[in-house]
């Protein structure tokens, strides 16, 4: 039962990792491609992506197991 709920928290944590990358990707894009930067749009992708960079941290120390003091 352990291995499977570890099992699904590492696939959580890759679908989180992709779409990190994949908003860092889409940021730069928008930082380049548009001569006058669309700031919400820029500050909701930035936004999404200081979430996913928490709830990767939250998945990652799910993952490591405790230890008694």
């Amino acid at each position: 039962m352990d291995v499977t709920r570890d099992l699904d928290l590492a696939d959580r944590l890759a679908v989180l990792r992709a779409e990190h990358r994949d908003l860092d990707t889409a940021i730069a894009d928008l930082h380049t491609t548009v001569v006058v930067a669309d700031d919400l749009a820029l500050k909701r992708l930035k936004k999404r992506k200081l979430q996913l960079k928490d709830a990767i941290a939250r998945l990652e120390s799910s993952l490591i197991p405790d230890q008694p003091a």
